[in-house]
């Protein structure tokens, strides 16, 4: 009798054990996806102009309390939308100038306060400088931003997204979910 007490003691000792490694992974799951739901925006990259970074037609996540203490640093892959626009658009872009900068795009580099963007992420030279011909003064709260694809890239250069104000900022870009096969954080 108490060799079978002992087997069945044993097994239910197991089945107890992965009962509560069931719950425990379901309950991670319900947390991790509450979380999300809380703080972070989803949204599709519409077109080229974050590549290689971001391909069209990825979905990626968006961190709505990134920029709640602290304020977007140089390089940082932002969401927003353009001030004034009745569009529902969300734009994507890498920052590359600060509040109180000043930018100016000449002979195909970006300069910042006279000197030119030596570690900048990519190094292509740009064939259109836009707005970024004369040098611009960024106010307070105020970013220059860029596509990574310099070349394709509806950004701050041109009239129709022009300068990013803090307000409108919905966010950091931190990781694409889809496809599956990109899945990854943002770099």
């Amino acid at each position: 009798m108490s060799a079978l007490f002992q087997r069945r003691y044993q097994e239910n000792v197991r089945l107890q054990t992965i009962c509560k490694f069931v719950v425990d992974i379901i309950i991670i799951i319900v947390f991790a996806y509450v979380l999300v739901m809380f703080t972070c925006d989803r949204t599709k990259v519409s077109g080229g102009s974050m590549q290689p970074s971001l391909e069209n037609e990825e979905t990626v996540l968006i961190n709505r309390l990134a920029y709640s203490l602290i304020k977007p640093r140089r390089y940082s892959v932002i969401a927003f939308k353009v001030d004034g626009a009745s569009s529902n658009k969300v734009y994507i872009k890498r920052v590359i100038g600060l509040p109180g900068e000043k930018i100016q795009i000449k002979e195909g580099h970006v300069y910042i306060d006279g000197e030119q963007l030596k570690d900048d992420v990519y190094d292509d030279n740009i064939l259109t400088a836009g707005l970024a011909a004369n040098e611009i003064t960024l106010g307070n709260g105020e970013y220059f931003v860029l596509g990574d694809n310099r070349n394709n890239s509806e950004d701050s250069r041109f009239a129709s997204v022009g300068i990013v104000k803090e307000e409108n900022i919905i966010g950091s870009v931190w990781a694409v979910i889809m496809p599956i096969k990109n899945f990854g954080f943002v770099k």
